[in-house]
């Protein structure tokens, strides 16, 4: 079917109203009702944003809380901060990892001595100023330092006892260092030693080096026991 479109004599059709036209002629209408809407509140601030003034910057910023690691509430505490001293030692429990790419450098040799079952120090080639824990520069004079084979026994220079230690080795305290000294060496070596109590140890006993039969290249594969 085919529509007729009547026009009258010296008129146009009439327009179809745009979206825009209808915008237009309901703005007075949108614009009267959002005034008499209510103001919304505005919103509280997350914890731990805040804004700081020129003027006051006292109080105004906190770091958010977590719900990680440790939360402590009321702990005691005296008045009386001469108190303090008799305060028995807050104990926490936190769980802490990594893992990197480590290069030993000039060490190297070292670790490949105790794979080996070696025992590897440094000598200064101007003054002989000798190292157990290998230097690769002297200390004292700052020359370059060569290899030498260190003996396998010692004697105990000093000790302790560790009740807490890193991640690798929290499992195992409590356990005894000891600083080891060798004839013909200037410094001591620390390292584990192990088949003793602490009753059985004492500064001047000899002691012997043992190295783990499957090396991890570790300062660990090294050990030493009673002589």
């Amino acid at each position: 079917m085919s529509k007729k479109i009547q026009k009258k004599a010296g008129k146009s059709p009439p327009r179809r109203p745009t979206s825009r036209n209808r915008t237009e002629t309901l703005r007075p209408a949108l614009e009267k009702a959002l005034r008499r809407m209510p103001k919304a509140k505005p919103a509280k601030r997350a914890q731990g944003v805040g804004t700081v003034s020129a003027g006051n910057l006292r109080g105004k910023v906190r770091l958010p809380e977590t719900e990680d690691g440790n939360s402590a509430f009321r702990i005691p505490f005296p008045k009386d901060l001469a108190h303090l001293d008799g305060m028995s030692p807050l104990v926490i429990r936190w769980h802490y990892e990594m893992e990197y790419l480590h290069s030993y450098a000039q060490d190297s040799p070292f670790f490949a001595g105790l794979a080996n079952g070696r025992l590897l120090g440094t000598r200064c080639i101007h003054c002989r100023y000798t190292f157990a824990t290998p230097k690769g520069h002297c200390m004292r004079c700052g020359e370059k330092t060569r290899w030498i084979e260190l003996p396998l026994k010692g004697k105990v220079h000093s000790w302790t006892t560790c009740y807490f230690g890193s991640q690798e080795f929290l499992k195992e305290t409590p356990f005894n260092l000891v600083l080891v000294e060798f004839e013909g060496a200037d410094t001591l070596l620390l390292s584990r030693l192990v088949g003793v109590g602490q009753d059985g140890i004492a500064v001047g006993m000899e002691v012997k080096a043992q190295f783990r039969r499957n090396a991890k290249l570790l300062a660990s594969d090294v050990y030493f026991v009673p002589a």
